[in-house]
């Protein structure tokens, strides 16, 4: 899920529509912020469709929810991202990489997939101040979808 084998031909997973898809990814990013368990102020971005890397625009359509939460300290976010690893296995994620990234700041970063629901999440923490500028502690979430294929006579008309 979380990386294609062939990205010059994208393989859609199933054909379903867009709403159909924008719905779910809305649920999931809402179970994903009940897992985290924590209070703090949540970005106002929804999910937005997107063309599958390699395909022809409206044949083929994945869906992004990227998101953030600033929290109230650098401790509370850390916990969330422990509730993370620690609980979307519960759930049927399957977390297929947990650590420092290779940013400057070797931000904790975790990637999880849900094989049954098609989607992808990674989660990235960024403590107050870290690589050299001022931020607040805060977790940037982006939910993926699979590449689906958009249903016979329905259009995609918003990326």
């Amino acid at each position: 899920m979380t990386d294609q084998t062939d990205s010059s031909t994208p393989n859609p997973v199933g054909t379903r529509s867009v709403d159909d898809v924008d719905a779910e990814t809305k649920r999931i990013s809402s179970q994903i912020l009940d897992i985290m368990a924590v209070k703090g102020k949540m970005s106002k971005s929804g999910p937005g469709v997107s063309t599958c890397e390699g395909a022809e625009r409206g044949k083929l359509f994945l869906m992004r929810h990227p998101w953030s939460l600033t929290g109230p300290s650098d401790a509370e976010l850390m916990k969330a991202m422990t509730r993370l690893k620690e609980d979307l296995p519960k759930h049927s994620w399957k977390v297929v990489a947990y650590g420092p990234n290779s940013s400057k700041s070797k931000s904790l970063e975790l990637t999880a997939d849900h094989i049954e629901k098609k989607f992808a999440v990674k989660v990235e923490f960024w403590e107050r101040n870290s690589g050299g500028d001022a931020n607040d502690p805060t977790l940037l979430v982006n939910v993926v979808s699979a590449c689906y294929q958009v249903p016979e006579g329905e259009k995609v008309d918003r990326y």
